[in-house]
């Protein structure tokens, strides 16, 4: 699987890099936390991503939600942060050694300054969550660790997303990925607006262009397969282990059988996709000496007649003369008696 390049720039890739958002989905517990970053290596993701973050420092008190209240209970954002906050600096170090060995990339959207610093030595790159857009204070601090930075753009204009581009790049962030995203939990079929992938490619070209999305996964993940189809080089969807529980970001989010499905799908696209060679079309060879025609006699002829239109007709196989050359057969004179069906080669003719 090819990765995208992370080094020095985003470039793009001929396979997208996925990123399996575990966010807050481990509940707290580092052993399941571990098990999520198996099960996203195990299905094919190029990263296992969390969220880092301290409620006091994310929400007032006073925060109302903006999810679906029958799939996720809380009434207050601060709330909801308050039971998914524990992580330590320590917690980070263990699950990205743990990535590590994994082969994955190891990520963690910080929400803050400090977590910004605490994660700075053990990330390829940073993301910055869509309602962060506008931070300008944490738009300058990731700006200045001169990292890739990967920038979604749920519930945002041009104008702001060119506003946060600008500001990063103008504070030290040089290689900048925009992923579109709709800032809904779950976002419908019909919301998903992946029409603005294009735009954006528009918007802002020379730009690595993705998608993170926030649908539910279908049985046969089109949306996504669709997003890359579309040009989205990196893709991003929350991931679980278990979609029936029903809190937090498990019940729109992909399991590892919805990440194989997805994985299975650019496979096949990709192969279906490889430029082809017009002088070595393969698996062609035999449809083009057999299904093409050749000149053929379309009745009997004698020695050293003149062959005229009438005497012609094209039939398959391209074992002959080829049709492109009618005009020249036209008005030789053969070198034998020839019946009629004989298909003509050069060898048959007179040459001037």
């Amino acid at each position: 699987m090819s990765k995208i390049v992370l080094n020095n720039k985003f470039n793009r890739a001929e396979f997208p890099y996925v990123i399996a958002e575990i966010g807050v989905n481990h509940g707290g517990s580092i052993e399941l936390a571990k098990k999520l970053i198996d099960l996203a290596a195990e299905g094919g993701a190029n990263a296992a991503k969390f969220q880092t973050y301290k409620a006091g420092k994310l929400a007032a008190k006073n925060s109302p939600p903006y999810w679906d209240e029958s799939k996720v209970a809380y009434k207050s954002q601060y709330l909801l942060f308050k039971d998914y906050d524990s992580f330590e600096t320590k917690d980070y170090q263990e699950l990205s050694n743990y990535c590590e060995k994994k082969s994955v990339d190891f990520l963690s959207t910080p929400f803050d300054n400090e977590a910004v610093d605490m994660l700075d030595n053990i990330m390829p790159f940073f993301k910055i969550a869509s309602a962060d857009i506008t931070n300008i204070p944490l738009l300058r601090k990731v700006a200045e660790k001169n990292k890739p930075v990967a920038l979604s753009t749920g519930a945002s204009t041009i104008s702001e997303i060119q506003f946060a581009v600008d500001e990063l790049e103008r504070c030290g962030a040089n290689d900048i990925a925009l992923l579109h995203c709709m800032l809904n939990y779950p976002t419908e079929y019909k919301n998903a607006g992946l029409s603005m992938i294009n735009e954006l490619k528009i918007q802002f070209p020379g730009y690595v262009i993705g998608y993170s999305d926030h649908t539910f996964p279908e049985p046969d993940m089109l949306t996504l397969t669709t997003a890359t189809i579309m040009g989205a080089s990196i893709i991003e969807k929350h991931f679980t282990h278990d979609k029936t529980i029903i809190d937090n970001d498990h019940f729109h989010s992909m399991d590892i059988n919805d990440l194989k499905v997805y994985i299975n799908n650019i496979e096949r696209i990709q192969g279906t996709m490889k430029k082809i060679d017009q002088f070595a079309r393969s698996g062609e060879s035999s449809a083009r000496k057999n299904a093409r025609r050749s000149i053929v006699l379309n009745k009997n002829i004698k020695k050293m007649e003149k062959i005229t239109e009438e005497h012609l007709i094209c039939k398959r196989p391209a074992t002959g003369i080829s049709p492109i050359d009618w005009e020249k057969v036209i008005g030789m004179q053969v070198l034998k008696d020839l019946k009629s069906d004989h298909i003509l080669n050069w060898t048959d003719l007179k040459t001037k």
